[in-house]
């Protein structure tokens, strides 16, 4: 079994090769892990499949990649809100608006992938490490806010992150089959409550302290 700590991406293709990895993700939302060929993205991106070996190398390793690049959006927008925002709270407000608002296009690549991962102990281990990518900038939010005082966390902040993580995470079935829509006000008051009762917050959304909740 390879190490994918280790698997590196080609690099042939440049800016071309950028843009094909958006067509590939968007194949796979539309045709599936199992469905999605060579050919299929050549369709799509209009790139020879011949030129999309070279990219890629394997039909494995062109999913795996488009994965890691849609993931990768995903991390650097909670990067960017996690620099532009210095408050601990309103990062995770922040956050938590950025995964719930997930279009339904790549909630469907993702779990197309999960599914294929949960028989493949590679891409199982390929997705723990993205999904650990995914979770740090919540975990940073939360150790701030504790050593700052503005967090009294009533549990492990490490379950704290999994539950909110999970609450986001959750949402990818719903909305694939369109029992719920990403924008579902209710749903984000709920997940935001939640985590401010773990935090020993007050959920106030223009605040940039909220104020400590009384037991």
């Amino acid at each position: 079994m390879s190490d994918l700590g280790l698997r590196r991406p080609r690099r042939a293709g440049g800016a071309k090769r950028s843009l094909v990895l958006e067509h590939v993700v968007a194949v796979l939302a539309d045709r599936g892990y199992a469905g999605t060929r060579f050919v299929d993205v050549s369709k799509a991106s209009g790139v020879a499949v011949s030129t999309l070996q070279g990219y890629f190398g394997s039909r494995e390793d062109m999913l795996i990649e488009a994965f890691r690049h849609a993931t990768s959006v995903a991390v650097t927008a909670m990067d960017d809100l996690a620099a532009q925002v210095d408050d601990p709270w309103q990062q995770l407000v922040a956050m938590v608006d950025r995964g719930l608002s997930t279009d339904v296009a790549t909630w469907r690549m993702l779990m197309e992938f999960w599914t294929a991962a949960a028989h493949d102990v590679e891409l199982q281990e390929h997705a723990a490490a993205l999904a650990e990518q995914y979770r740090e900038p919540f975990v940073d939010a939360v150790r701030r806010g504790a050593e700052s005082g503005a967090f009294a966390p009533r549990f492990d902040p490490a379950a704290i992150v999994e539950a909110v993580v999970a609450s986001i995470v959750g949402l990818l079935y719903p909305v694939v089959l369109g029992h719920m829509a990403p924008q579902d006000l209710g749903y984000r008051d709920l997940v935001l409550a939640q985590l401010a009762f773990a935090l020993t917050t007050s959920p106030q959304r223009d605040s940039g302290t909220p104020p400590e909740q009384t037991a």
